[in-house]
């Protein structure tokens, strides 16, 4: 049988800033069989992304397809016309990319738009591709699949938004999908909810597709065949289990190593540590929007009862589902969102619940890396100017004196001074993180406060910034609030980790007693969550955990009843739901959340 999709020798070139072509996909060639799964890997900038792109006939902004051959299924791509190249695109190839929320109008409810490709094409009548979403919906595990269809984009969740894209993909019954990252930006459950239905989907059809990640152990589950790329040549291809199990090339072999997060916490002077009064407590903590009550609740609250400590040179992880209340517990930290009750200390002094109300020195103490360095980087100002902004605002320095200290930030966080002069368009997301990065270190804090600061990268990437974290903060003992949905970087760089669903603290302890058994069901469902790199893993999960995952909602509001009730596999009903809920201390040291005892959950989960 012939393949449906044949690349020979394709070259793509781009426009640098400067205007020199560069040539950035290098004679690629490779080919996709009907009904197999394709992953296309490597780090950011390895072309991954502008392959798949050109497997439709296009190029984006600054970008050619120059040489080369592009066959899918006998017709040749890059022949044809604009006009056959329309007919093409949502009709025998689709496209899912990694942001839902980008890809949809927010002034149209979501049915019109899922159907819209079937209607331009006109593949079917209106009713009938209604009917055909319709039954998709239901094969994607949406709630309410007769319904959901009314709803705006902004009425749904981002796990929600993600299938109905695939769904909006699917619904021409297209010959081939190409998956972009599309479960990146998700939590740990939620991906595991995405991927689960998007395999089950392309398995029931044997849907052909190309799949791109920087996942490995994502990739691991989905396809059959894996290329691996950098700087826009294949450096390796083989099935993915032998991918996994022996591979050949040096590359490849780093990116499996990247996969597999190293313990980076500083472990040295621990027992000094404990004997250390904390940099920054938080106590009794209640944070939420919309207007404050007489009791100190707001109407949206989001955070309740949040306790927790921090000391000199450690790191507390914060981790969590979207939505259970990690960025806010920064913003409060932080005084962007001033607390609606309790305090937050710093070396044991409450602080103004506003930043607007805190001294400079205050501000300088604790510092915020935002996830996504685009958005935090000012791109009408050269680095070194972004950098000497802090330098002159907290430490009044002008002139040599913020030029020579902007070299050194550039270098405590391995970046050359040569990028000082260049604008945040002209570096690199790495580099771009790099930056955000030594703009807190300007300040000279106490803590800095990363918030998703890995999630936005490629897995090599992502393992460079937490070595550097690491080194700075044994060079320097600067201690962090690590917010992230990744667990297996939480558990690799913090000495601490803190579990939340829904604004409240389901369980806190140690790195170590993380790695033992989980025992509240939440943690255990976090942790079962997270991807394993080896074939077959998702498909062995059971359909019990699924369930669990993919079940009830939070339960949120000012009661102290657990907000996991509705999801929990050992809830006792009429006692979680009515009374207020206790937290324990278990035996490996870790404090949990639960009205069960120990004894009952270790019985409980046992097998």
């Amino acid at each position: 049988m012939a393949p449906l999709v044949k690349i020979e020798k394709l070259r793509v070139t781009a426009r640098d800033d400067y205007g020199r072509e560069l040539v950035i996909v290098k004679d690629v060639s490779f080919t996709v069989e009907p009904g197999e799964v394709v992953a296309l890997i490597g780090e950011s900038g390895s072309g991954k992304t502008t392959i798949a792109l050109s497997l439709m006939g296009y190029a984006r902004a600054g970008s050619r397809i120059v040489g080369g051959k592009i066959t899918f299924d006998g017709r040749e791509v890059l022949a044809m016309s604009q006009r056959e190249l329309a007919s093409l695109r949502g009709r025998d190839m689709a496209y899912v990319p990694q942001s839902a929320a980008a890809s949809f109008n927010p002034a149209r409810p979501l049915l019109k738009q899922v159907i819209e490709s079937s209607q331009i094409h006109r593949v079917m009548p209106v009713v009938e591709a209604e009917a055909k979403a319709v039954a998709l919906f239901r094969e994607l595990v949406l709630p309410n699949p007769e319904k959901v269809g009314e709803r705006y984009p902004h009425q749904v969740s981002g796990g929600q938004l993600q299938r109905l894209l695939a769904a909006m993909a699917l619904v021409t019954e297209p010959k081939l999908v190409i998956f972009d990252e599309p479960t990146t930006a998700l939590d740990v459950t939620t991906q595991i909810e995405v991927l689960r239905v998007f395999k089950k989907a392309i398995k029931e059809r044997g849907t052909t597709a190309v799949y791109v990640s920087h996942d490995l152990a994502v990739v691991a589950q989905m396809a059959d065949r894996i290329i691996v790329l950098r700087d826009g040549t294949i450096h390796e291809v083989d099935a993915t289990g032998r991918i996994l199990s022996s591979p050949k090339n040096d590359y490849t072999k780093s990116l499996l190593a990247a996969a597999e997060p190293q313990v980076r916490a500083a472990a040295a002077a621990t027992t000094q540590r404990r004997a250390t009064p904390p940099v920054v407590e938080v106590r009794s903590v209640i944070a939420g929007y919309g207007k404050v009550d007489r009791d100190g609740i707001p109407a949206l609250p989001v955070l309740r009862d949040i306790n927790l400590s921090i000391k000199p040179g450690s790191t507390l992880g914060i981790i969590g589902e979207s939505g259970c209340g990690k960025s806010t517990l920064a913003r409060v930290v932080a005084g962007l969102l001033p607390a609606a009750r309790g305090e937050v200390q710093l070396d044991g002094m409450p602080l103004p619940r506003a930043a607007a109300e805190r001294t400079r020195d205050q501000l300088r103490r604790i510092q915020i890396v935002f996830q996504s360095a685009d958005t935090a980087l000012n791109p009408a100002r050269p680095i070194g100017r972004i950098l000497g902004r802090p330098l002159e605002f907290y430490h009044g320095l002008t002139g040599d004196k913020r030029r020579r200290r902007v070299t050194e930030l550039l270098d405590m966080v391995r970046l050359p001074a040569t990028i000082a002069e260049r604008y945040p368009s002209e570096i690199s997301g790495g580099q771009k993180q790099r930056v955000n990065l030594a703009r807190a270190l300007a300040a000279e804090p106490s803590l800095i406060l990363c918030d998703e600061v890995t999630s936005a990268l490629d897995t090599v990437v992502g393992a460079a910034i937490l070595d550097l974290l690491a080194e700075l903060q044994r060079e320097i003992g600067v201690a962090y609030l690590f917010i992230s949905h990744d667990l297996s970087t939480v558990k690799a760089v913090c000495d601490q980790v803190m579990i939340l669903y829904a604004g409240q603290i389901m369980e806190h302890g140690s790195r170590q007693a993380l790695h033992r058994r989980p025992l509240h069901p939440y943690s255990d469902l976090l942790i079962s969550s997270v991807p394993e790199l080896r074939q077959g893993w998702l498909d062995r999960m059971s359909e019990r955990f699924f369930k669990e995952a993919t079940t009830g909602v939070a339960r949120t509001g000012r009661e102290q009843t657990c907000s996991f009730f509705e999801r929990c596999p050992v809830r006792i009903p009429g006692r979680c739901d009515v009374e207020p809920t206790p937290v324990r201390r278990l035996s490996k040291g870790a404090e949990i959340r639960c009205l069960r005892t120990e004894e009952e959950l270790v019985k409980l989960t046992a097998g």
